[in-house]
């Protein structure tokens, strides 16, 4: 009995270091090195073992190296170990209790110790700890961190030769090497995100918002400003009576400043300004005296790089241009709050109208509502004009649509959703009258 049992322990002893080694490797690439970051702040000594590995890409690369020598040399420990004991303990048993021939017997005993071998490796040595690992990664490298320092002094000497001859392999195939570094696209972050939602550690609305602050690198500024027909501008030259009526009876704070044309913007004025410079002693002189520089910005900027360029210039709005230099609009810091958090207090949008259900069924929408927002107003996933668009708004649609300036009571039919003009203003679509796409029965 005793002479089955070492063998046994032994083999048993073997799976269980290359399951460490597993679980060590698979928690390592996986887990977030934030929370080891605030683990190790509350002082958490594993965390601060660990932190250092994660933090250096070198690191974390000799790191996963030792994890997988020691997967390598268990597995071909426990092949040798167990067919040089366990095949020559089960071969006497095939032979006596099987009537099998010695070489016979020795090939029996050898496949079936290979096979079961197999079945507890992969279970119990790879499956097992590896979703350990991938369910709880932090727990599980700290687990893993003290034997795995220990393995990296053991293995050093193969660390440096192995991951050498690796990576001028790599150089002479002309492959860029870079370590194991945890990076995701955002199509990647993007769908850890939903899969967050799914599994219940984000609300719909938390969801949303996280999605929407990726997207900041596809949009534009162009999609988000407020159209050059909407915005109130004023002229330097302009008195400062008039300049003081327009801005108390207007509800913007922060008006833009051109000269002898809305395309010449010269800056901006703020209300506040001119109020405590107009009323102070000694008065205002000039417009010019409280004009603040304006932050100019084609219309094609992504809304990242627009955040990042309204920081360094500490501006609330910035002028959006296009390629020929003419105004085309003006966008907020508010406009982009908006499009993450939903719909807030602003300024330049106030006397916007909403999308409106009607009693009959049909959605009245605002001409200026953007393309990306149709879907849950349309019934359909999206709606844009063929070919190479432009347009960005309803209205935009509409009109590209028609190939002409339309009319009040025209309509038009895009990917099954009938849009009826129902208002116009100076040549632009103020708004449209939407019959919704029918929903399609579930199939059986």
């Amino acid at each position: 009995m005793l002479m089955i049992l070492i063998p046994v322990l032994v083999v048993l002893t073997l799976i269980s270091v290359n399951a460490l080694y597993v679980a060590a490797e698979f928690s390592a690439v996986s887990v977030r090195r934030s929370r080891i970051r605030q683990l190790a702040d509350e002082g958490n000594l594993l965390a601060r073992r660990l932190l250092p590995v994660l933090q250096d890409a070198a690191a974390l690369d000799r790191y996963v190296a030792a994890c997988q020598i020691g997967i390598t040399l268990s597995s071909l420990i426990l092949g040798a170990y167990s067919q040089k004991n366990l095949a020559n303990f089960l071969t006497p048993l095939f032979a006596d209790l099987g009537g099998m021939q010695t070489a016979a017997a020795q090939s029996t005993a050898a496949i079936v110790v290979l096979v079961g071998l197999t079945v507890l490796q992969v279970i119990f040595g790879e499956l097992i700890p590896k979703s350990l690992a991938l369910q709880d990664p932090s727990r599980t490298a700290l687990a893993t961190v003290v034997p795995m320092r220990w393995s990296l002094v053991l293995f050093a000497g193969f660390i440096a030769v192995l991951n050498g001859s690796g990576i001028a392999i790599l150089k002479w195939l002309r492959v860029p090497y870079g370590g194991h570094r945890h990076i995701h696209s955002p199509e990647e972050i993007s769908l850890l995100i939903a899969e967050s939602r799914d599994g219940g550690l984000l609300e719909e609305d938390e969801h949303q918002r996280l999605r929407e602050a990726l997207q900041l690198t596809t949009r534009t500024a162009r999609s988000l400003m407020i159209p050059r027909k909407l915005l109130s501008v004023v002229d330097i030259d302009t008195p400062l009576d008039e300049v003081l009526r327009l801005v108390g009876e207007g509800p913007y704070t922060r008006v833009p400043v051109y000269r002898g044309s809305p395309e010449n913007i010269v800056g901006v004025i703020h209300a506040k300004d001119l109020l405590l410079r107009a009323f102070a002693p000694g008065g205002l002189a000039s417009l010019a005296e409280v004009i603040q520089p304006a932050v100019m910005v084609p219309e094609n900027v992504t809304v990242d790089r627009l955040l990042v360029t309204l920081r360094e210039r500490r501006s609330h709005l910035a002028i959006v241009i296009d390629e020929h230099g003419g105004l085309e609009g003006l966008v907020t810091l508010d406009d982009i709050l908006r499009e993450l958090i939903g719909e807030v207090g602003d300024e330049f949008k106030a006397h916007q109208p909403e999308p409106e259900v009607l009693p009959d069924g049909r959605v009245r929408l605002p001409g200026l509502l953007p393309l990306e927002d149709l879907a849950p107003w349309t019934g359909a996933p999206w709606v844009r004009a063929p070919g190479n668009s432009a347009a960005i708004t309803v209205g935009g649609m509409v009109a590209e649509r028609l190939g002409h300036i339309p009319v009040v009571g025209e309509r038009t039919t895009i990917h099954g959703v009938l849009i009826e003009v129902e208002r116009m203003e100076r040549h632009a679509v103020v708004s449209v009258l939407v019959t919704p796409a029918p929903s399609e029965p579930d199939e059986e």
